[in-house]
């Protein structure tokens, strides 16, 4: 899977600031889709490529920072950049701590926003890949067996083999043959390597072992 040409959507109410931000944008040979409200960005069809929001704050109904925990709490995690010409502080906390990536004022200068963008786009390219890994990780790991699955569980909290058994009522031996069936199956060179992994289904709220 390869990722297509970045796209930029543009959300703002000033048809004028729309195209100021597109024409700048499209000097980078990036993409740019133009929204006169959150509602239209919603409504549109949008290609599943690395992308980023550039936000206005003050919108007619909701606001910029009502869109963005409308969208934090749908699941989105497209970086949005905030533009304001009425920016304060809490505000800007605000923002920064639900995601943003930067929160710029105007008069902004037209390369503090171009770094913005590229740098939301490669903070989006690479969360996918991120994204693209741990899905392979927890395909190999619905491969494995429910025994596997406990074992693999138990292996990674640092108990040793001779642990597992007696916690698990099988013999050592056993346990060795699992674990390495384990290693195998999930593709890890070394005990370090499948504990990252754990670590990385862990982050994505998938459980280790199986339910009492």
């Amino acid at each position: 899977m390869t990722d297509e040409a970045p796209i930029v959507a543009v959300i703002d109410d000033d048809v004028s600031v729309r195209e100021s931000i597109q024409g700048l944008l499209e000097t980078a040979a990036l993409q740019v889709e133009l929204f006169a409200s959150p509602r239209e960005y919603l409504q549109a069809k949008r290609k599943d490529d690395p992308s980023c929001i550039i936000l206005d704050v003050r919108l007619p109904g909701s606001s910029g920072l009502d869109f963005q925990r409308e969208m934090v709490a749908a699941g989105s995690r497209a970086p949005i950049i905030f533009i304001t010409g009425y920016a304060d502080v809490p505000m800007t906390v605000q923002a920064m701590k639900a995601g943003a990536v930067e929160f710029l004022t105007k008069p902004y200068r037209d390369q503090a926003l171009l770094d913005a963008v590229l740098s939301a786009i490669e903070k989006d390219r690479h969360r996918r890949i991120e994204d693209r890994a741990v899905d392979d990780i927890h395909r190999r790991f619905e491969a494995l067996t429910p025994r596997e699955r406990e074992i693999m569980a138990l292996a990674i909290s640092g108990q040793q083999a001779k642990q597992i058994a007696s916690g698990v009522g099988i013999r050592e031996v056993t346990v060795r043959v699992h674990r390495r069936e384990i290693m195998r199956k999930m593709g890890a060179k070394s005990l370090a390597d499948l504990v990252k992994m754990g670590e990385a289904l862990r982050n994505r709220g998938i459980r280790m072992s199986p339910s009492p």
